[in-house]
């Protein structure tokens, strides 16, 4: 498939049946459309976030859809500890002893500011949220992985991950280390077509965290996250076996 027909992918309705996702900063935004569509899809949601009552109205949601039942796994990755990682996979493994998604789509920017006056408790809070839980949710979560027969872990980046900007400061340098986070993983798991890593850049997207970035920008002229799915939902699915270690884009063209 060609990126753009990547970016577009429209799946069956049965195109992540049976499958076990976690998918974090599932509350609201990208994540929350993501846990939606790949419900319709047939996927088993685990959702995961720091707001419970937030993922509790998602959780009703899917299973207002007729949706399985999805889990709820709320984790607060600013104040992690490796106990709370490790409750979370226990959890996972105790009800379905194995996971086939694992979607890194929880975020913080916080501030935009030039380097000179940048504040140092803000960049370690970000670093943490954004890199250092990504790392050791993944760590964590290896074992359930790789006791599937096809398991996908797709790590949410962006274009400033993947050219740094001026006045991004910490998110830059954090996407960035996304991505050598999923080549480094792509690597060591190199010749295993049971488990794939990889980044999508979602683009300018109608979030909260968009709005945080360009707050005079109209709104309306951007894709809603519902629309911009189609590349995490093709890597989620059978569809993208042994395509790892790449990087895609949610719009293209």
């Amino acid at each position: 498939m060609t990126p753009a027909e990547i970016a577009r992918f429209e799946p069956p309705a049965d195109y992540l049946a049976g499958r076990i996702i976690l998918i974090t900063g599932a509350n609201k935004g990208i994540g929350r459309a993501l846990a939606l569509a790949a419900g319709r899809c047939g996927a088993t949601v685990v959702l995961s976030g720091r707001s419970e009552k937030k993922l509790e109205k998602v959780y009703d949601a899917l299973v207002a859809a007729g949706c399985p039942t999805p889990a709820l796994m709320p984790l607060d990755l600013e104040n992690a500890l490796a106990g709370n990682y490790d409750a979370v996979t226990t959890a996972i493994g105790a009800e379905f002893g194995r996971l086939d998604g694992l979607v890194h789509n929880a975020g913080l920017l916080l501030t935009r500011s030039p380097i000179e006056h940048y504040d140092v408790p803000t960049w370690c809070r970000i670093l943490q949220v954004n890199l250092t839980a990504t790392f050791a949710l993944t760590q964590a979560c290896l074992p359930l992985l790789t006791k599937s027969t096809d398991a996908s872990v797709i790590l949410t980046s962006s274009s400033v991950g993947r050219r740094g900007r001026a006045y991004w400061g910490a998110y830059s340098v954090s996407k960035a280390g996304i991505e050598n986070l999923s080549e480094v993983l792509a690597h060591e798991y190199e010749g295993n077509d049971a488990i794939r890593f990889n980044t999508v850049n979602p683009g300018a997207t109608r979030t909260d965290m968009r709005a945080l970035a360009y707050p005079a920008e109209d709104a309306t002229t951007l894709k809603g996250p519902e629309d911009i799915l189609g590349a995490f939902l093709w890597l989620l699915g059978p569809g993208s076996r042994g395509r790892s270690g790449g990087r895609y884009d949610c719009q293209v063209g």
